[in-house]
């Protein structure tokens, strides 16, 4: 793949347009360097000045921002599906109160959330009850994230609403994004003061997009690459005459103009009553569900039903069953005919 110099300059110029972040930001990046969304976080401090603090361990992450306290991070979603995890796990471990204290903040905090959401004004009796539960629940959390989070960045693959709403309620605001290698990552970006769940975001200054009729999106812009190094037939399959990179993701047009992406062209498929199924909202959904699901794998071409394979956490199952004394050895625990499982939780998406 020929991604040009020019295109680099143009992601750490373009985000730098926009304002999202700032010279006296402070980055923790543990992402791949080889990676493009790593490589593209690596550019901005060029541009913008701010310095970045590295560390590829991705087991100490949640224990590395409490000491770095950075004011940004970029990340994939599953890193936030374990800390939310871990972090619900730990409010329902102590069990009593403190277990109902923690989910009536929450509950509370999603009602301002999906407020503000909805461009409604939060009521000053609810307003009146998020402040206490920021005092007792909220505050704690954050500053186990270093206490001076702007947001975070989410990218690589489709956020789950629910875990993006738990994490707004507690006051720390993650942005969701969407770029390919082909694009040189940031291609979409929601911005701190114009954000909508379950969207991408605006494209940044420079970049076009558009639907094509069979609902793939369309992009044309500096950060698209030149082509696939000495493949002219991949290339010409995935950039037609005029630039247009075709991204393989199906996706539509949100009311407030921001993109919103359904799932993969070629991954979707068609049941045997004519229904086509998008297993990556499925997957989305079903981890906001239950934070004890690490991985799915969803088919059902030519069934009048769907299955699917569910891979578990291990750490989270680990710590569900420590606490409900079930410890030792995973293989007898899963035989274990007493057990109901680890619970999930009611979700309000798709």
């Amino acid at each position: 793949m020929r991604l040009l110099h020019s295109a680099w300059t143009y992601e750490a110029a373009s985000v730098d347009s926009v304002s999202i972040l700032r010279a006296d930001d402070l980055q923790y990046l543990w992402l791949p360097l080889s990676h493009v969304f790593g490589k593209v976080l690596l550019t901005l401090p060029l541009q913008i000045g701010f310095p970045t603090a590295i560390d590829g361990r991705v087991d100490k992450i949640v224990d590395n921002l409490a000491v770095v306290r950075p004011t940004f991070m970029g990340a994939a979603p599953r890193i936030f599906e374990k800390a939310h995890a871990r972090i619900v796990a730990l409010g329902h471990g102590e069990g009593g109160i403190k277990a109902r204290i923690f989910d009536w903040a929450f509950g509370v905090g999603i009602k301002v959330v999906r407020a503000r959401q909805a461009g409604d004004r939060p009521s000053a009796v609810l307003m009146a009850q998020y402040a206490v539960a920021d005092r007792l629940v909220f505050r704690k959390i954050r500053e186990r994230f270093g206490g001076r989070l702007r947001f975070f960045i989410s990218g690589s693959a489709a956020l789950n609403r629910d875990v993006a709403e738990w994490f707004d309620a507690a006051g720390v605001l993650i942005l969701e994004g969407y770029g390919m290698t082909e694009s040189s990552a940031a291609t979409f970006v929601n911005r701190p003061s114009e954000y909508l769940f379950g969207t991408v975001g605006h494209p940044l200054p420079g970049t076009e997009f558009r639907i094509a009729e069979d609902g793939e999106v369309l992009v044309k812009g500096p950060g698209v690459m030149a082509g696939y190094h000495n493949q002219d037939q991949a290339t010409s399959e995935a950039l037609d005459a005029d630039g247009w990179l075709r991204t393989g993701d199906i996706g539509e047009v949100a009311p407030n103009g921001a993109l919103r992406i359904t799932d993969r062209k070629k991954d979707m498929f068609k049941t045997s009553n004519g229904k086509y199924v998008a297993p990556s909202a499925i997957d989305a959904t079903f981890k906001g569900i239950s934070p004890y699901v690490s991985q799915l794998v969803i088919d059902g071409e030519g069934r009048s039903y769907c299955v699917a394979l569910i891979a578990l956490d291990a750490d989270a199952v680990r710590a569900w069953a420590n606490e409900n004394g079930m410890g030792g050895a995973r293989s007898a625990r899963s035989r274990d005919p007493t057990s109901s499982g680890p619970p999930c939780k009611p979700t309000s998406t798709g």
